[in-house]
């Protein structure tokens, strides 16, 4: 049964002073959880994330392929002289002969035709996962959905091209941050601030993106009109969730996988 103190509000973090000082005792958060705990069985919140992570799964492969034929692209000494001297620290000779083969028949093989047909099949199956986000969105508001198929259709596209902006710089700044500052310094010539700031701003802008990459699935997504908001609970709940399992798969892998 739902306390009467405490009611859902889709129009956003609008809470009332009762509310607030409602929210303050421990036994309020116990119910706050059964509520979410209770509408998230409801809607079929964790079969529609198995959705989700099946569509972009699938879209891991094309994007795979993509990767493949952008090094193909690319001067073959450029990808040769760059890749082959990490290989050739971990592989046997025997391997390395094969990878040679397979890294001659790339370049060869490869072009933008192969990137573009990939580059569509990821983004193809990437926007059927942001449709599942788009329902299950609608599902926890109570809405359905009124817009033509071509407009959320538009929507999921949009929506999956500007998160993986968002998402990528991530990526890029966390494997490459310390490359990126140091170009962002050469061109701007503020080498030594761009030294001292880096360590300091690096993850919390990380953080920043993928705040704003959410944010924007979350006021743009679901069939309802609501004000902008930069940062929101479920955002922060996101990210923090997402840091803390990518953190765990990253120890699973290290230490439990041979």
């Amino acid at each position: 049964k739902k306390d009467e103190n405490f009611s859902w509000n889709t129009d956003g973090p609008k809470i009332s002073a009762r509310q607030r000082s409602w929210l303050r005792r421990p036994r309020a958060w116990w119910i706050l959880a059964k509520e979410v705990g209770v509408a998230s069985y409801d809607d079929d919140v964790f079969g529609r994330a198995a959705q989700l992570g099946f569509y972009f799964l699938l879209a891991l492969f094309p994007a795979l392929l993509g990767v493949t034929a952008l090094i193909g692209m690319l001067p073959s000494q450029v990808v040769l002289t760059t890749v082959m001297p990490y290989a050739r620290e971990v592989l046997p000779a025997e391997s390395l002969i094969l990878v040679d083969r397979y890294v001659e028949q790339v370049i060869q093989g490869s072009g933008g035709g192969v990137f573009s047909l990939s580059l569509l099949g990821s983004l193809w199956a990437a926007s059927w996962g942001m449709m599942a986000i788009i329902n299950t969105l609608n599902a926890v508001y109570g809405v359905r959905e009124t817009r033509p198929i071509w407009k959320a259709g538009m929507t999921a596209v949009l929506l999956t091209i500007g998160a993986a902006v968002f998402i990528i710089t991530s990526l890029i700044l966390i494997l490459a941050g310390e490359q990126v500052s140091q170009w962002v310094g050469e061109v701007t010539g503020i080498n030594w601030w761009v030294t001292l700031g880096r360590p300091l701003f690096q993850w919390p802008f990380i953080v920043f993106l993928m705040l704003v990459a959410i944010n924007l699935i979350y006021h743009w997504a679901p069939n309802i009109d609501h004000e902008w908001q930069w940062v929101h609970p479920g955002s922060v709940l996101a990210v923090v969730l997402w840091i803390i399992l990518s953190l765990g798969l990253k120890y699973y892998v290290e230490h439990f996988i041979n």
